[in-house]
């Protein structure tokens, strides 16, 4: 028989390890956190994440209606939360539109490398919060990083060239745990006025020795940034405990990978896997430098020609914290988080109760209007040369014309599309090859005929679809278990 293609089908929101997590335990978690002697309990932004990451994908929280223009086929999407660290389904969306973005209108033909900075734990703890310390961070090393290449550009001969970069602030690491380190997808070059024309000058092979140089820089730099801020040592100014009390708390904890909350309070991660009887060090990364806690790596480079390999790298960097599929519920109610790669001492799995579980999702939240992508050099919003470098982008000065019937688009995406953002049915085509404006029935085109956010309106539509009608919300607080009071004091 005949390959069937493909046809969409609404995601389960209900079904996913995160949301029966949520449902099932927010409520306890959150007076727990309340009870803490450090503060007030859960900042209002992280409350608000969790609460309304509960309501993504329900019909019943409003929806866009799709109708068929051949056989009259009705389509319901359901509108999204637009969560930033819990919701897999909306920082996949985010991931997928950024990193489209970038390879079709900002990054231009040419040789890109990542380099990547890694923190020391105290300077991860205070950038968690200190949106302007992190971006001053990321300053200094894009400083650092386009000097380099500067430099290496003139003794060459190429005066005044300038290179560019995208830097995104990762807050989390492999194991769920709070890591505010920076990527940045670097032009492996730098760009230069030559007889009237811009052209682009490749670097040299980036060695060890480069990337040693470079953070020999950015470490007194950025001490000295802290300095200037009065946060250089534990016993300067913490916004963070001034700010949210409580999440700072368990900020440290999850910096370091143990609990701030409940009876396990101090106590490492549960780990599971197979002790390695003869674990041999792990092999270094090329062009890798460390110092002082600081750790620095430029190994990734992609070719001017790998557009799909450089659009991978950018879904990477870009991606949400954790995949619902690396999760399962246990028969005690613990959740299992599967490693992407095993440790050296043979650890496969990490082991949260509920509450650990939460409490690491809610420190990686980001602040409200805390942009995490940032853009520098010659590809930076005010660089006299960006709209000639970014000309040079494959199909950037003039996109691919869409369908009319293609400009239907659920409600949140036809509010506010941005200027060059993506429509839902282009990021799903592209991602998993899903034609979703298809009618399954008669192969027709969908079309949006209304939003429906009127709760009587969505109430009468779900009540004849014979689907529920109430936003899912969580279930009530549960009491401490017996003599553990004294661990949420």
């Amino acid at each position: 028989m005949a390959r069937q293609p493909r046809t969409y089908a609404p995601r389960d929101a209900a079904s996913g390890v995160v949301f029966r997590v949520v449902q099932d335990h927010f409520e306890t978690f959150r007076t727990r956190v309340a009870t803490m002697r450090a503060g007030d309990g859960l900042p209002r932004f992280v409350e608000q994440e969790f609460r309304e990451f509960l309501a993504c994908g329900s019909l019943a929280g409003g929806f866009a209606r799709f109708r068929c223009v051949g056989c009259g086929m009705d389509r319901l999407v359901a509108f999204s939360c637009k969560g930033r660290a819990v919701c897999q389904s909306c920082g996949a969306r985010r991931m997928v539109e950024r990193a489209t973005h970038l390879v079709d209108r900002v990054l231009p033909r040419v040789p890109i490398r990542q380099w990547v900075l890694t923190l020391p734990y105290r300077v991860r703890y205070l950038l968690a919060w200190d949106h302007g310390l992190c971006r001053a961070v990321v300053g200094v090393f894009m400083r650092q990083v386009l000097g380099c290449l500067r430099r290496t550009a003139l003794r060459r001969g190429v005066v005044r060239g300038q290179g560019g970069a995208v830097a995104v602030v990762q807050r989390f690491g492999r194991a769920l745990n709070l890591n505010v380190h920076i990527h940045a997808l670097v032009l492996d070059g730098v760009f230069a006025d030559m007889g009237g024309d811009l052209a682009f000058v490749p670097c040299d092979e980036v060695s060890d020795l480069d990337a040693a140089e470079a953070l020999a820089g950015i470490v007194p730099s950025v001490r000295a940034l802290l300095a200037r801020r009065g946060c250089d040592d534990a016993d300067g100014r913490d916004a963070f405990q001034e700010g949210a009390p409580a999440l700072a708390c368990m900020a440290a904890a999850a910096v370091q990978g143990t609990t701030a909350v409940g009876r396990r309070a101090g106590v490492h991660t549960r780990r599971c896997g197979e002790a390695l009887a003869h674990a041999g060090a792990t092999p270094l990364a090329r062009c890798h430098a460390e110092q002082d806690g600081f750790d620095l790596e430029a190994g990734v480079h992609v070719r001017a020609d790998q557009r799909d390999r450089l659009e991978r790298l950018c879904r990477y960097v870009l991606r949400p914290p954790v995949a619902d599929a690396r999760l399962r519920i246990l028969e005690d109610g613990d959740i299992l988080l599967a490693l992407e790669r095993r440790w050296s001492d043979g650890t496969t799995h990490l082991r949260f109760s509920p509450e650990e579980f939460l409490e690491r999702l809610a420190v990686l939240i980001p602040r409200p209007r805390v942009n995490l992508v940032s853009y520098h050099g010659v590809l930076g919003a005010r660089a006299a040369r960006r709209s000639r470098v970014v000309a040079l982008v494959e199909g950037a000065a003039a996109p691919a014309p869409a369908a009319a019937a293609d400009l239907a688009t659920p409600a949140d995406e036809q509010r506010s599309l941005k200027p060059g953002g993506r429509r839902w049915a282009d990021l799903m085509r592209r991602t998993y090859g899903l034609d979703v404006l298809a009618c399954p029935r008669c192969g027709g085109r969908f079309r949006l005929i209304a939003l429906i956010e009127e709760r009587a309106v969505i109430e009468r539509i779900l009540t004849h679809l014979a689907l529920p009608t109430q936003v899912p919300s969580a279930r009530g607080s549960r009491a401490p278990p017996h003599g553990a009071d004294a661990a949420w004091a």
